[in-house]
């Protein structure tokens, strides 16, 4: 597990960028934080470090959007709307277990879902004296994300 502190949505945004060359098909990426934690500016920021030249948006009312003009495809979830459930008629297996890489914003309400192994990264806001700054906690689950995260911090 690793803490990295953002002091801009810029910050946020490159972190995104730096974690991209390292996810290979099949990852799958947990993001926890509050509304306006800044989940959807890391998702741009991987977007971005995969090639993706389209606008990232919120799925929050589409459940999940497909980029697929990258070096892979990005699959962004919100899967906030599943709070009571649903999940499993979704096929969320076949995009964890397919050939881009999926991130998924509120994924405690498909927890059964998941995979053994992902990366969870946890938004906290620290704001001070009207700044937005941000604490990023890295958690992985399972060995290739052990090395990502590792490579990822050495490189801070």
């Amino acid at each position: 597990m690793a803490t990295i502190g953002l002091n801009n949505p810029a910050q946020t945004m490159a972190l995104g960028e730096r974690l991209a060359p390292l996810l290979i098909a099949g990852d799958v990426i947990v993001l926890n934080g509050d509304l306006g934690a800044g989940k959807t500016t890391f998702t741009k920021g991987i977007a971005k470090g995969l090639g993706i030249q389209r606008v990232i948006k919120s799925p929050t009312f589409t459940i999940i959007r497909e980029y697929l003009d990258g070096r892979l495809p990005l699959y962004h979830m919100d899967v906030y709307r599943l709070e009571t459930g649903g999940g499993e008629d979704l096929g969320l297996e076949e995009y964890f277990e397919g050939d881009g890489i999926s991130v998924v914003e509120w994924a405690e309400f498909v927890a059964d879902e998941l995979p053994s192994e992902y990366l969870a990264i946890t938004f906290n806001r620290c704001d001070q004296a009207g700044e937005e700054v941000r604490s990023v906690t890295l958690e992985p689950h399972g060995d290739h994300f052990d090395q990502v995260v590792k490579e990822l911090v050495e490189h801070e």
